[in-house]
C-alpha cells in the first residue's frame, strides 16, 4: 500500500503562484511514476503533470510554460516518493482540487486532495 498526503493548496489571485508538495509513504519502492491530477466542479478528473522515477516529465497542453513538477532527491532513481508542482501565472480556470497520484505496479493510488482557489 502507498499513502500519499498533499499540502500546499490554497486561494491565491489571478496570476498569483502556488506550490503543491505530495509525499508517499508505505511501500515506496517501485513507484514509477507520480503526478497531479485535478477535477473541476462538474469536470472529469484530469491529468495536469506527471514525472517519472527516471525523471521525465508530461504536462497538460494548459499548463504547459506556467506548471512545473519536480521530484525530491533527483539523483536518486531507486525510489520516487516525494512530488512538487509549482504554479506560476495562475488562470480561473486553474481552480479545481487537485490529486496526487502515484503509480506502482499498473495500481493507481491518490491523495485525499487539496484545493486550489483562482480568484479573478
Amino acid at each position: 500500500q502507498v499513502q500519499l498526503v498533499e499540502s500546499g493548496g490554497g486561494l491565491v489571485q489571478a496570476g498569483g503562484s502556488l506550490r503543491l508538495s505530495c509525499a508517499a509513504s508505505g511501500s515506496i519502492f517501485n513507484i514509477n511514476t507520480m503526478g497531479w491530477y485535478r477535477q473541476a466542479p462538474g469536470k472529469q478528473r484530469e491529468l495536469v503533470a506527471a514525472i517519472t522515477r527516471g525523471g521525465m516529465t508530461n504536462y497538460a497542453d494548459s499548463v504547459k510554460g506556467r506548471f512545473t513538477i519536480s521530484r525530491d532527491n533527483v539523483k536518486n532513481t531507486v525510489y520516487l516518493n516525494t512530488v512538487y508542482l509549482q504554479m506560476n501565472g495562475l488562470k480561473a480556470e486553474d481552480t479545481a482540487v487537485y490529486y496526487c497520484n502515484a503509480l506502482r505496479f499498473a495500481h493507481n493510488y491518490w491523495g485525499q486532495g487539496t484545493q486550489v482557489t483562482v480568484s479573478s
